[in-house]
């Protein structure tokens, strides 16, 4: 999820299930904090219910100091200003993560970084954990199964292969990335991304 904090006020993005974009047009200042799944309970969020929204939030606080800083001419670094004001509302407002949130946090940091895997067993070997609870930790904390989480990562890689290997066989990198066949990988492509890999890969060429 993100915080954002813009002058029309504080709005919390929950998790994507795809590609998205925001058309922006005129002179403006935007400060945002990309938040670890442990922040869904300190927020008393629930990552599912934004899954693909945005909604206001009442941090006037923040959007005080922040806006303060934005509009002072006497700030040499306002951005290192602001950083330094989100995290410290942040250390205040959010309480100490629970065990729980502490897992989720593991469990997001092992399918950004470990490229193997690519199975739901897999994940939950790597945690030590059930595959349930695996599904629990990532559908309270992420607001998505744990499956499409996978997914979501492996397919920002198979979009880094089209761009960066045009050699590289769609079916040799759906078979990498678990998928039963070429179709699967390309299926998902299209809902997550927009696009066909074909139609990505020759886009980015």
């Amino acid at each position: 999820m993100n915080l954002v904090v813009q002058p029309e006020g504080v709005t919390l993005s929950g998790p994507a299930s795809g590609a998205s974009h925001r058309d922006l047009s005129g002179t403006s200042w935007a400060v945002a904090a990309l938040l670890l799944p442990a922040a869904a309970q300190g927020l008393s969020v629930d990552p599912s219910q934004l899954l693909d929204q945005v909604e206001r939030f009442d941090a006037r606080q923040l959007l005080s100091a922040i806006s303060k800083i934005k509009t002072e001419s006497n700030h040499q670094s306002p951005g290192t200003a602001c950083v330094k004001v989100f995290s410290s509302w942040i250390s205040a407002t959010l309480p100490s993560a629970t065990s729980a949130g502490h897992q989720a946090n593991e469990l997001l940091d092992a399918v950004a970084t470990d490229r193997g895997i690519v199975k739901v067993s897999q994940l939950a070997h790597r945690l030590s954990l059930s595959t349930r609870s695996v599904q629990r930790i990532s559908e309270r904390h992420l607001g998505m199964s744990p499956l499409a989480l996978i997914r979501h990562y492996r397919l920002q890689e198979a979009a880094y292969w089209l761009r960066e290997d045009p050699a590289a066989s769609i079916t040799g990198i759906a078979a990498t990335l678990g998928y039963t066949d070429q179709a699967h990988l390309a299926a998902d492509f299209q809902k997550v991304l927009g696009y066909s890999p074909s139609a990505y890969r020759k886009g980015s060429g």
